[in-house]
């Protein structure tokens, strides 16, 4: 044996010596220290005599005078040990399986562990439990083990389905003005939907952000799998801004349709009042209809993300992707169709690829909505996060998860909007910098109040600064001033920070957090609050049992989702002079 172990072992005898009238609160936990010991002395316990009464143990091996007698004191509860023979003669289990070893055993082994970390893995657990107590135990038992104290700790996944309209309820309690609601199927009230959204993200989405969302979901590999749903804006410094979030027992039309319906309630008539809403999103059927049909005047375009996998898959041309790129990037019609021409004569088939892709559903040239600068769907990695972090837990559990990170994420963005003095955030003040740089080299001619002339060796752009547009559309598409825009402000005594879109500046920021999701009390708290919720859904007296799908066997894939690079490709060089890729004019081999 190895001297680890032994010094482990030694440890855990330590902890747990027996001594005759030590007492035990039932004969249950008597059993779980017996266990422990012999597994620490690495002997196999034979039980001899185990009832209400008494309990009877000794050494399995033949000879050894090893030998425990455990009995109920009379008048009390408790158990105490009436007779003790503690000295073995036997050497005890010489390899590293233990009968003792038992999966209950491992649940409690592990148990707070898994209380700080439900992702810890069977694998993790099997070779922990051989470094720290000496003995072997296989996979399966590990994660029998692993499953027994989830259960302990979390509670069971049916559990947490029969929690959910009395959860829904203690939302919308603690947060007044919050959306949470579920609703079952079929006579035995099977889950169907779950949507959940926080007042605090509902007031940062219309007061704060800008007007754009994303749509996408993840698959679930949990015990009776469903998908994750999720809205997501955009703050003020770039980063995700989660909306609303649901879970369903599958993903189809029907789902989604119902789901963009739960958003457009949730924002009601404020969703007139805002400026035009851009959606962005993968555009499965199930989504473009439902987009359709709850949000007609908004603009809906592709991620493209998707839509350049699906060009990069069916072409697998780097030089051409590059050139996709730059097409999508094209601020003017000009700009975008001689990059389709550079495309057409590499490849005549693109053409085909647009009928099933419209630039007019992905190229800034074209496109109607305002994207502020975002391509693709940041929501994705987000879900996925979820999905992966989450899976493992009951559907309770899960959501307190995610109100848990979105709790974090509004104090920390609070507390350092609050330490910036500028007037824009971070990432639109570099913006602002750079285009004030480049603006040095321009000439400035005035037309009069407000329009202005902009020459450059390249070409000549207008700017009107009342209407804040210029030729080369850039200031209204990414809603800050361009170059050309921040030399006219400059030439005219104007300061170029005041002229960004109000989504951008700190105030905006401060104020998309300014709101508390507020903490909720332990599920060991919570009261039946009677017949019927508020907001419709299903009532807090039902029993809502788990749906009808459930895993297949087998351990599953430990990607949630495929996630695939979330950046534009790099930009491959191509020779000036011999027009191959991978090397410039300067490295050109080639005799002039």
């Amino acid at each position: 044996m190895a001297n680890h172990s032994l010094i482990v072992s030694d440890q855990l005898v330590a902890d747990h010596s027996l001594v005759i009238g030590q007492e035990f609160p039932d004969v249950e936990t008597c059993r779980r220290t017996l266990k422990e010991i012999a597994i620490a002395l690495h002997f196999d316990l034979r039980i001899v005599k185990s009832d209400r009464s008494r309990f009877i143990a000794k050494c399995s091996k033949e000879g050894c005078p090893w030998r425990v007698h455990v009995a109920k004191r009379p008048g009390v509860s408790t158990f105490s040990i009436r007779t003790l023979h503690g000295n073995h003669t036997c050497e005890g289990v010489r390899n590293l399986h233990h009968q003792q070893a038992s999966v209950g055993w491992v649940a409690r082994s592990v148990e707070e562990r898994i209380r700080d970390n439900p992702q810890y893995k069977p694998k993790e657990i099997l070779q922990d439990i051989r470094e720290q107590h000496g003995v072997a135990v296989s996979y399966m038992q590990a994660w029998r083990g692993k499953e027994r104290s989830m259960a302990a700790v979390h509670g069971t996944f049916e559990e947490g389905y029969s929690l959910l309209p009395v959860y829904c309820e203690q939302i919308r309690r603690t947060n007044p003005g919050s959306i949470a609601l579920v609703f079952a199927t079929g006579q035995e009230n099977c889950f169907q939907r779950l949507f959940i959204s926080y007042r605090a993200s509902i007031y940062g989405f219309i007061n704060a952000c800008r007007p754009l969302l994303e749509l996408d979901r993840a698959h679930l590999k949990g015990k009776y799998l469903g998908t994750l749903l999720c809205a997501a804006a955009i703050d003020a410094d770039d980063a995700l801004f989660p909306l609303a979030f649901a879970i369903v027992d599958m993903e189809s039309d029907e789902n989604w349709m119902w789901f963009l319906s739960e958003l457009r309630k949730l924002l009601g008539v404020n969703t007139d009042n805002m400026p035009r809403l851009t959606i962005l999103s993968e555009r499965t059927e199930g989504m473009v209809e439902a987009v359709e049909t709850h949000f007609p005047s908004a603009c809906h375009g592709f991620c493209l993300r998707h839509a350049s996998e699906n060009f990069r898959d069916e072409f697998k041309n780097t030089k051409l992707v590059n050139i996709f790129w730059n097409a999508v990037y094209a601020l003017t019609a000009a700009e975008f169709e001689a990059k389709i021409n550079e495309m057409v004569e590499i490849s005549p088939d693109v053409m085909q690829w647009f009928q099933r892709f419209p630039p007019q559903l992905w190229a800034v040239a074209y496109f109607e909505g305002v994207r502020y600068g975002h391509f693709t769907l940041g929501v994705t990695e987000l879900l996925y996060n979820w999905a992966l972090e989450g899976h493992e837990l009951p559907i309770v559990q899960m959501m307190e998860h995610i109100r848990h990170q979105l709790t974090s994420w509004f104090t920390e963005r609070r507390n350092i909007g609050m330490t910036w003095n500028s007037i824009l955030v971070p990432s639109a003040e570099k913006r602002i910098l750079e285009a004030i740089a480049d603006s040095r080299c321009y000439q400035v001619l005035r037309a009069n109040e407000v329009e202005f002339e902009i020459v450059s060796t390249e070409r000549t752009n207008i700017v009107d600064i009342r209407s804040r547009q210029c030729s080369c559309r850039r200031w209204q598409l990414y809603g800050l001033p361009c170059a050309h825009a921040v030399a006219a402000l400059i030439s005219c005594g104007q300061n170029a920070h005041l002229f960004a879109e109000p989504c951008f500046t700190v105030a905006s920021y401060r104020e998309a957090y300014s709101q508390l999701i507020n903490p909720i009390p332990d599920k060991s708290t919570w009261k039946d609050p009677g017949e019927g919720t508020e907001g419709g859904g299903a009532k807090v007296d039902i029993i809502i049992r788990p749906p009808r799908t459930r895993r297949p066997p087998g351990r599953p894939k430990k990607k949630v989702l495929r996630i695939e690079s979330f950046k534009r490709p790099k930009r491959v060089v191509q020779c000036g002079r011999c027009h191959m890729l991978g090397h410039s004019q300067k490295k050109c081999t080639m005799r002039v």
